[in-house]
């Protein structure tokens, strides 16, 4: 998978499109230290419940995504964003379609 070009402004929302019925990624950077990744799902789409073995940042960037840590529901807007804690359990959904910028720091 190749990352976005560096030392350029990046429209972020623009660089991954809606598809039907589908979750769309892709790398924006990646490096030892960690990566971000910009996701793209449709209405209806989600990531079911899993763990990271490192922190990770969700900033909404367009509609809306139930983000649930551990259980509990957190319900996210357009420029909201969570970190979702190393080890615990997480899962996404889409409310509205939505995207969603994803860093990920290893420690």
């Amino acid at each position: 998978m190749s990352t976005a070009p560096k030392s350029q402004v990046l429209k972020m929302a623009e660089l991954a499109a809606y598809q039907e019925g589908s979750v769309v990624s892709r790398q924006i950077t990646k490096a030892e230290a960690g990566n971000v990744t910009l996701f793209a799902f449709d209405i209806g789409q989600e990531l079911s419940e899993h763990t990271a073995p490192y922190d990770a940042l969700v900033h909404i960037l367009d509609g809306e995504a139930e983000v649930r840590l551990a259980g509990v529901p957190h319900l996210l807007a357009a420029g909201d964003a969570i970190i979702m804690p190393a080890n615990t359990p997480h899962a996404l959904q889409a409310v509205k379609r939505f995207k969603m910028l994803l860093t990920m720091i290893r420690k």
